[in-house]
């Protein structure tokens, strides 16, 4: 399989199923390597970024969209520490999918922020975009409450089913595949966010939903 980030080509080569997830792994699409030499050049980027607009005293206000982007969240903000680009981490937990595999719809907030935004950096932090409902939400949400800046990162992008096109990302892991995935915070029911890597599952796991 072959995913592109950025302007990149990286050819992913399918490792073999760890012998607990034969049943259920269709293929590995993004290693655990992969992910942290990722996650370590967007923080290259962000810091450079950051670095032009930040203030001695400001710190950029990370939004991690909860539960599928606490791992890469966790990740991507120690990243940015070392780089000596100060942050602070609050939490929102938005749902459009239930427990099935494909987007309601319908956007509902589960949980708000218990920070006021106005006057500062803002970076909301996404495990996956694919319609881009959720996102857009966010963004004329957050808007409204002032912040300084806003910008969008999402680990993964599935650009093929876009339906909001008024969000742009500014930062991007991967762009992969139009497959379910799970794995390094993404779930299905609950499962599978351990992992290290992302992986494929097999349809015969969520075909009866």
């Amino acid at each position: 399989a072959t995913v592109s980030v950025l302007n990149c080509r990286i050819h992913i080569h399918a490792a073999t199923p760890m012998a607990h997830l034969a049943n259920v792994m269709e293929e590995e699409i993004v290693s655990a390597a992969q992910i942290q030499k990722r996650v370590n050049e967007m923080a290259d980027s962000m810091a450079n970024d950051y670095g032009k607009v930040l203030g001695e005293k400001e710190s950029v206000l990370i939004i991690c969209i909860l539960k599928g982007s606490y791992v890469f969240t966790a990740d991507l903000a120690r990243a940015l520490s070392s780089r000596g680009v100060n942050n602070e981490v609050e939490f929102m937990c938005v749902s459009s999918y239930g427990s099935g595999t494909v987007s309601t719809g319908e956007v509902r907030v589960l949980l708000d922020l218990r920070t006021f935004m106005k006057g500062k950096h803002v970076l909301i932090v996404e495990d996956i975009c694919e319609s881009a409902r959720t996102l857009s939400f966010l963004r004329s949400t957050f808007l409204a409450r002032q912040p300084k800046s806003l910008k969008i990162c999402t680990l993964l992008d599935k650009p093929y089913k876009r339906v909001a096109h008024d969000v742009k990302l500014d930062y991007v892991g991967f762009t992969i595949p139009d497959k379910f995935v799970v794995g390094y915070g993404l779930d299905f029911n609950e499962q599978y966010r351990s992992l290290d890597n992302i992986i494929v599952l097999k349809p015969k796991v969520y075909s009866k939903l």
